[in-house]
């Protein structure tokens, strides 16, 4: 299988290279990065850190997405509106990363998936989305007189806060207690905030130096706790899950799936 990625030069970019050099089931089909990005014409073998597959890094997507069987895709929202609509054209199966999409970046992640195979997750790790199912069995064992919050870091890089991952684990609290996120979410605390309301579910933010990613979600009630706590080591997880997703999608139904299907729970 033949998969590409766009924002190869990125960290994450060249994390998702260096998987797929690795692989036994896929080889590096192409890659694309911005107009003026260093890594333009580039060896995307030398780039992953691996050898030479006389496969040079460009700047036009349309050309990657012609030619490969797959796109791995993390790069920022506005690029993502437009790979979805190209993954769409092309009928590639499209492994969508990217987190802090707006309302009109999702809506043609979900037009591209009427067309073409979509796998979208906000984290493409085995243990965060292991996570997320038990946050969501945890909320609903629980009532309300457990306060919910989501604690996550990331590097000093990173650009949206609450991170994606964080956003889907709220999510799955709030289906486990059958109430809409956006209802009950808090995401900043800053001054004379009053008492806490019940049922509340709350995000703290950490930035900072070259953390991979950490979550936990928090139960607390008067006499206990409830912590669950997943920590990223490596970006490795992410790529191995982004190509792991790429593989699944192949020869599947047009439609928009999530790492639950691919993982199978």
């Amino acid at each position: 299988m033949k998969i590409g990625i766009v924002g190869c030069g990125g960290r994450m970019g060249r994390m998702n290279l260096a998987t797929i050099a690795a692989s036994e089931h896929c080889v590096i089909g192409g890659g694309s990065d911005q107009p003026g990005s260093p890594v333009i014409g580039q060896d995307l073998g030398l780039l992953s850190g691996a050898d030479p597959v006389g496969i040079k890094a460009g700047d036009d997507p349309v050309e990657l997405f012609a030619a490969v069987d797959a796109v791995i895709d993390f790069t920022t929202p506005a690029a993502t509106k437009r790979h979805a609509e190209l993954a769409a054209q092309a009928e590639v199966v499209y492994v969508a990363g990217t987190t802090g999409l707006d309302a009109e970046s999702q809506a043609m992640i979900e037009k591209a998936a009427v067309q073409t195979v979509v796998i979208q997750a906000a984290n493409m790790s085995l243990g965060v989305n292991l996570l997320e199912l038990i946050t969501e069995q945890v909320a609903r064992a629980l009532d309300a007189d457990y306060d919910i919050d989501v604690l996550e870091m990331h590097h000093r890089h990173k650009v949206d806060a609450p991170s994606g991952t964080a956003l889907m684990l709220g999510k799955a609290a709030a289906r486990g207690r059958g109430v809409a996120l956006e209802d009950v979410a808090c995401k900043t605390r800053d001054g004379q905030v009053g008492a806490r309301p019940r049922g509340e579910i709350g995000f703290a933010t950490l930035r900072g130096g070259d953390v991979a990613g950490e979550h936990s979600v928090i139960f607390a009630a008067e006499g206990e706790q409830i912590v669950l706590t997943h920590k990223a080591t490596s970006r490795e997880v992410f790529s191995k899950g982004a190509v792991k997703a790429a593989l699944w999608g192949r020869g599947k139904p047009a439609g928009l799936y999530s790492m639950r299907d691919v993982l199978g729970f």
